[in-house]
């Protein structure tokens, strides 16, 4: 009888031995499931053609790597100063042949974000006019920004806190944002909103400015994969506005 007892006793244990096993491998498989994931693309490091750093645009803790915003109501601000002299539609600094239509760089590529987001279009102008050709507005944005002054602004944003998710576009004047964009950032407090850089620029890209906006807003979300664009592809940049638009996962409905 004890015999029997002890064979049953053995044979118990093994049976809960391999047991014990089955659960401690299912208990690691299912912790690597759970924490083990696909690296994260690496971001866009080209050098910019000033040879100027980046100035570290994800430092700032508010910087985001992407745009996790609902579906609420989107405002696409922008400042463009269009150029009447010197180069044609195609390959301008600042201004494109749309339709018929000739309209500033920044302009045109605010109003293609807003056919795809149905957001509010909303232009950031200034009470001073800015020179149309281009070597007098170059002369006059370099005196504004060694002068650091503060544009007034002609219009203000009705409402602005309906707005959820506000695209700001600019050019890259002097590898720093225009002035106006100061007084804009300075004038509006946009806490607790996601904030959507875009450029078109010269070769610099956005240089240090999407952690300047960071900055100025600290309490907002200021995505740091924006959309830069070179002066001269303009033109033909709505397929890549249209990608990234759709890339920033807005929930757009």
């Amino acid at each position: 009888m004890k015999k029997i007892t002890a064979i049953l006793l053995s044979a118990f244990m093994v049976l809960s031995l391999a047991a014990c096993g089955n659960n401690n491998q299912n208990t690691v498989e299912d912790t690597l499931a759970e924490t083990v994931a696909p690296a994260p693309e690496p971001a866009d490091s080209s050098a910019e053609s000033t040879g100027e750093p980046a100035e570290g645009e994800t430092e700032n803790a508010e910087i985001s790597d992407t745009a996790e915003a609902g579906s609420g109501n989107i405002l696409i601000a922008y400042f463009s100063v269009m150029e009447t002299d010197g180069v044609d539609t195609v390959a301008s600094a600042s201004r494109v042949a749309v339709n018929g239509e000739v309209l500033g760089s920044n302009e045109y590529i605010a109003q293609i974000i807003q056919r795809e987001t149905g957001g509010d279009l909303f232009a950031i102008e200034t009470v001073q006019e800015y020179p149309t050709t281009h070597d007098p507005l170059l002369e006059f944005a370099y005196n504004e920004k060694a002068d650091n002054a503060r544009p007034e602004l002609a219009a203000q944003i009705e409402n602005p806190d309906s707005y959820d998710v506000i695209f700001l576009g600019y050019p890259n004047w002097n590898a720093d944002l225009p002035m106006p964009l100061y007084t804009f950032l300075e004038e509006y407090d946009f806490s607790g909103k996601t904030i959507i850089p875009f450029t078109t620029h010269g070769g610099s890209g956005f240089s240090g400015t999407i952690q300047t906006i960071s900055e100025l807003q600290p309490n907002a979300s200021v995505i740091s994969d924006g959309l830069s664009i070179s002066r001269n592809s303009v033109s033909e940049a709505e397929r890549d506005v249209v990608e990234w638009v759709n890339g920033l996962n807005l929930n757009v409905e």
